[in-house]
């Protein structure tokens, strides 16, 4: 199946005080046409990092060190700015987590779609108006031909992440990068963000790249997904298998940790210890000081990724014998 997106090794670091904060790692992921592909982790283990390599948004003194990004056969990192710009918002579009921060206050709705439109040379400001009143109806908000002349101020937060989706898809981009839309959102807004999303994305057969710490939103939404943790991904492969079948001790610890419909008298089972010093990293495996399968392997020398099954891979050493991914 062809790759829409193909990350190769891909590592961003941050010159601090500190030392060199390794922020990303040696991260590589392919994402399929038309997949929605899902990035999970807790917070701070480089899923949000991953979006800006990718768009070369990393910001100072943040930069990509090493790796490629290849989208539809052209390295992102390799191109000018110039070339990177036009990519930017008509083939790849980006949803964040904060709609009022995306959105810029000073500007009506409507002419901020407008605007998206008319600077990727696909409509006369004419013909971008009525697009914008088009697609703010199939994004689900009432009346949009007049919420197209409302300021983001005058917006529910729900409505406000409408109008940011309306902006990401109305030039059909071929690749959708959503970082955690529904996180600012109450929990029923959110459920609807959601499905608004899976819906768009498949009715115009995008790709999506869908970031999140929800381990129960992958198996909703997502087709593959991988997991990451300290700048790593540690495992990769159908939602199916990570939720049925986890391989990894981090992933295992997420799932138990996720709360259930119908909660047990058990307590709620938690991951001990703290995520690690991104600028003093252990050595050997990074999530070793937490596992409760650690060996003495895991605390010198660092996992590669093994191939567990025909598309689930994994960087543990209990899988060792599995095989390497290649």
């Amino acid at each position: 199946m062809e790759h829409i997106l193909v990350v190769e090794n891909l590592r961003t670091q941050f010159d601090t005080d500190r030392g060199v904060l390794n922020a990303l790692d040696g991260v590589s992921f392919k994402v399929r046409s038309g997949e929605i592909f899902g990035l999970a982790g807790e917070s701070g283990c480089g899923k949000t990092m991953t979006a800006y390599s990718i768009v070369r948004l990393v910001p100072p003194p943040g930069k990509v060190t090493e790796g490629s990004v290849t989208f539809a056969g052209e390295d992102l990192l390799s191109i000018s700015e110039s070339s990177l710009r036009r990519i930017r918002g008509k083939e790849i579009a980006l949803v964040f987590q904060e709609p009022s921060s995306a959105l810029n206050p000073c500007f009506k709705a409507g002419d901020q779609i407008a605007e998206t439109l008319r600077v990727h040379g696909l409509a006369s400001s004419k013909e971008a108006a009525k697009k914008s009143i088009e697609i703010l109806g199939q994004v689900g908000i009432p009346e949009p031909e007049k919420i197209v002349h409302f300021y983001p101020h005058q917006l529910s937060g729900g409505m406000k992440q409408r109008v940011a989706i309306a902006i990401a898809i109305v030039c059909e981009p071929r690749l959708l990068i959503a970082d955690e839309p529904t996180t600012a959102l109450d929990v029923t807004i959110q459920a609807q963000v959601l499905s608004l999303i899976g819906k768009m994305v498949r009715r115009r057969d995008m790709s999506m790249l869908y970031i999140t710490h929800d381990l129960g939103v992958l198996r909703w939404i997502c087709n593959r997904a991988a997991v990451m943790y300290a700048g790593r991904i540690v495992e990769i492969g159908p939602v199916a298998d990570l939720i049925s079948q986890p391989l990894h001790p981090y992933t295992i610890g997420l799932l138990r940790a996720t709360p259930k419909m119908r909660p047990s008298e058990q307590p709620l089972e938690t991951i001990k210890g703290n995520v690690p010093d991104l600028a003093r990293l252990p050595r050997g495996c990074k999530f070793a000081p937490r596992c409760p399968q650690v060996m003495d392997r895991c605390r010198e020398e660092e996992p590669i990724i093994f191939k567990a099954g025909e598309d689930h891979l994994v960087r543990c050493f209990l899988h060792r014998s599995a095989g390497t991914a290649g």
